[in-house]
């Protein structure tokens, strides 16, 4: 087992699944002594739009992409364990088969990215579980309306009237939320990457403005 496990094709699933092992560790450690990987992780992967956009306007697509994954509903570090344990374990099994059947093993850079299609349906197929599952407390459970007041970060399209683009807005406890918004005054419009305060709600679309104090943030 030892051999097959440390084959040359098999070694990135298996620093895969170490890797699950290690970010339980150090979970555990920030346990202890007050450090949050999970918090930094989520940090991380959530740039101002703004920011994004100079980066060669990459900010919609893994906006789009982590909403898929679930990302603000489920926390991120277990998305990337979730991930990670998909990863290994696909490709673990493949290859066991692949042994079993002609003695030898597919290589890395063969096997791998064909594993990654599974693993992200694996860590969104969970993340969508998990979201589910989540303990709703009362004290952390809150309806649309509160998000009336807060600013948002349009990710996708632009907000015009009678044409809503898609933002993103954290309620209080820090969870994000992608909702549609448009312009409260008629003739505005706010282009994506902007940030507009949410003012009123209209069913599902959320009313506008832009956001003139720079000392609220989303």
């Amino acid at each position: 087992m030892l051999d097959f496990l440390t084959a040359g094709g098999n070694l990135p699933f298996v620093v895969a699944l170490l890797m699950v092992v290690m970010l339980g560790l150090i979970e555990g450690l920030g346990m202890v002594t007050g450090f949050s990987a999970s918090g930094v992780l989520d940090e991380w992967l959530d740039p101002s739009a703004s920011d994004a956009a100079e980066v060669a306007g990459y900010s919609t697509a893994l906006d789009r992409f982590l909403g898929w994954l679930h990302f603000g509903k489920v926390p991120a570090l277990i998305l990337l364990a979730t991930f990670l344990l998909a990863f290994g374990v696909v490709g673990l099994s493949v290859q066991m088969l692949v042994h079993g059947v002609s003695a030898f093993t597919l290589p890395a850079w063969l096997l791998a990215p064909l594993a990654v299609v599974p693993a992200f349906g694996g860590t969104r197929l969970f993340g969508s579980f998990f979201a589910r599952a989540l303990p709703r407390d009362e004290t952390q459970s809150i309806s649309q309306e509160e998000l009336v007041g807060r600013v948002a970060t349009i990710v996708l399209g632009e907000a015009t009237a009678g044409s809503a683009a898609q933002a993103k807005v954290r309620d209080r406890f820090g969870r994000q939320h992608y909702v549609l918004v448009e312009p409260d005054e008629a003739g505005a419009s706010h282009a994506q990457g902007s940030q507009v305060l949410l003012v009123s709600r209209d069913g599902a679309v959320y009313r506008c403005i832009a956001n003139a104090n720079p000392a609220l943030s989303p």
